[in-house]
């Protein structure tokens, strides 16, 4: 039972269940059937005991699911938890003074830590600041050493903010006598460091440790790892550095490479989910992944070729998705089978409204869910009287910023793109009250709830997968987006390539990304649109109102529009208002300012 359905490397990494074990395992290859199956057989052999194993992973899920298949294979007393669940129960086993209250969040403490900042940085999302405190723990650099270790990396706020809110957030946590999830890691590293007892008691426990996800270590974790293991060698650890696009967090794919050079090593390179098709586009990334090469082979029939599309504008892209996703579900693929992934939230909003009017249902991710639209709605409870007033004063005691600067968060990026889609949704409503905004709203960004096609970040995609995969927006500045590691966003776009078993989509309607040359697309060129001369009819007229503009309001006539915004204008040709605002350049206030003339200039010219 334990060997049955092993392909042959599959068999060699599970029949070696002594010593140090590297599995390098490519998407879709079983890596969980090949672990599980290889801790059923150290058990079955008599190398270990259940008790004396521990198998760790990343999510309550993922070591959900594995103590369930080793229970059907005869192995239910091993243990199978997280870093952090383990090292809760050995804390409170050793140490139980060392665990207090235990924070499921850092988003509450932060927030009210940042409302006390300068206003320009007192909306910044707590998600980003918390997630700039963990980078920090799970590097195990405390606030005294936290400007030391930055080292050129830019944090969501300055970094004598940043430090200021880390240090408070240290303090608060403690006068409330309360741990996050790092310190539970650090404290129990500490105990092992401090009580040689302790780490004697845990090591004659447990013997032999599979680590799954191991590209995903962080710093303090594989300092846990490393107590654990002592000097003895009966670890297996499962991953692929292909996979590795955490390092935001801290994670890093460095101790799966570096453990590579040290014991056996297995790959896993039979793919089990996707086409031929599908994996010939993705191994075409693999010469620039670097690290261990893996390259994927199908184990299944042929499918459709990938399709990679340029299309001539956002509007254009997301009507050629609909379209897609329409005839795929017309040939017979249910809806829940069909993703559509992003590389920001600041994406999905587009095709929630999109799904919305084309009345295709959706779940995953919603606007509405997000903290512009939550803090919007909330300032707007009660109220009354016309919406774009109501809306454009609450967006900007929210921190909306008309003119966002350059290297905001990715988090801040998203709030301030919804904040102005907001303000652009209630001006485009014209005369509607409160009340009607908030309908509105609900009506285009309200989520089908566990039905309908799946609108996921490329980050949340990971360890899924679907019979249909849409990925749009392959840009420059969005993927790679902005600031971005090159390296880490290739291995984003590879993960979100390999969710796809046999229908995959590519689209671009701005400049194409870098990789999709890498891909195979030759010379990409952006999409072919309208061309706006600097000398033509429209870009004409559009300059004539302008100037006319000016003059009346006694401003420089870029105080208006810049050129480049009125030559895009007139490519796109926008004729209503929700369209114009899609246009680079042209903010909400402006929308509102000088929209309606606009629309009629180019209706003139």
């Amino acid at each position: 039972m334990i060997l049955e359905g092993l392909n042959a490397e599959q068999r060699r990494a599970v029949e070696a269940v002594r010593g140090l074990v590297c599995i390098l395992a490519g998407a879709g290859s079983g890596k969980t059937t090949t672990i599980t199956r290889r801790i059923a057989n150290q058990v079955a052999t008599g190398a270990f005991a259940p008790t004396e194993i521990l198998a760790v992973t990343f999510t309550d899920k993922a070591a959900g699911e594995m103590r369930t298949r080793l229970a059907a294979l005869g192995a239910g007393g091993v243990r199978a938890r997280t870093f952090h669940s383990a090292a809760l129960a050995q804390l409170r086993h050793f140490a139980p003074g060392e665990v207090g209250r235990i924070l499921s969040s850092k988003a509450l403490m932060l927030r009210q830590i940042a409302n006390g900042l300068p206003r320009a940085y007192r909306f910044r999302p707590a998600g980003d600041l918390a997630t700039e405190i963990e980078w920090a723990k799970n590097r195990r650099i405390a606030p005294s050493g936290y400007l030391a270790a930055l080292e050129g990396r830019e944090p969501p706020i300055p970094p004598d903010l940043m430090l200021k809110v880390y240090r408070a957030y240290e303090e608060r946590k403690a006068a409330a006598g309360a741990i996050d999830f790092e310190d539970l890691l650090e404290r129990t590293v500490r105990l092992y460091e401090a009580d040689e007892a302790a780490l004697a008691e845990l090591r004659s426990r447990y013997r032999a440790f599979t680590v799954d996800e191991y590209q995903d270590v962080n710093l303090l974790q594989q300092a846990l790892l490393e107590h654990w293991l002592g000097e003895r060698d009966d670890l297996c650890v499962v991953g692929d550095d292909y996979q590795s696009i955490y390092g935001f967090t801290g994670a890093s794919a460095a101790h799966l490479l570096a453990l590579r050079a040290r014991g056996q090593v297995f790959r896993l390179e039979e793919n089990y989910r996707s086409t031929p098709q599908v994996l010939a586009l993705a191994n075409r990334l693999v010469p620039r992944l670097g690290g261990a090469e893996k390259q994927l082979r199908a184990d299944g029939a042929d499918g459709p070729e990938p399709e990679l599309r340029g299309l001539g504008d956002p509007g254009e892209e997301g009507a050629f998705v609909v379209e897609r996703i329409r005839a795929l579900h017309r040939d017979g693929v249910a809806l829940e089978e069909i993703a559509v992934l992003f590389r920001t939230n600041a994406r999905s909003a587009d095709y929630e409204e999109v799904l919305h009017g084309a009345r295709i249902p959706f779940q995953g991710a919603s606007l509405l869910a997000r903290d512009a639209a939550r803090g919007l709605q909330k300032r707007l409870r009660g109220a009354g009287g016309p919406a774009a007033e109501a809306v454009e004063r609450s967006a900007r005691e929210l921190g909306w910023l008309e003119e966002p600067p350059d290297g905001l968060g990715e988090r801040e990026q998203t709030r301030q793109n919804d904040l102005a889609r907001l303000v652009a949704l209630a001006h485009e409503l014209g005369e509607a009250d409160v009340g009607e905004f908030l309908a509105e709203l609900e009506a285009r960004f309200g989520a089908s709830v566990g039905s309908g096609v799946h609108l996921l970040t490329l980050h949340r995609a990971k360890g899924l997968e679907w019979d249909a995969v849409f990925l749009p927006r392959v840009e420059e500045g969005e993927l790679p987006i902005r600031r971005g590691d090159p390296d880490e966003e290739r291995r984003l776009l590879y993960v979100g390539l390999t969710r796809a078993r046999r229908h995959l989509t590519l689209t671009w309607s701005g400049k194409p990304s870098r990789f999709l040359g890498e891909l195979g697309v030759e010379r990409a060129a952006p999409p072919k649109r309208k061309p706006a001369e600097s000398d033509s009819p429209v870009v004409a007229a559009l300059k004539a109102w302008r100037l006319a503009r000016s003059r009346a309001d006694e401003v420089p006539a870029y105080v208006v529009f810049h050129n480049t915004t009125l030559e895009e204008i007139a490519a796109r040709q926008p004729s209503t208002l929700h369209e114009l605002a899609a246009v680079p350049g042209v903010g909400p206030a402006k929308l509102e300012r000088y929209g309606p003339e606009v629309l009629a200039a180019l209706a003139g010219g």
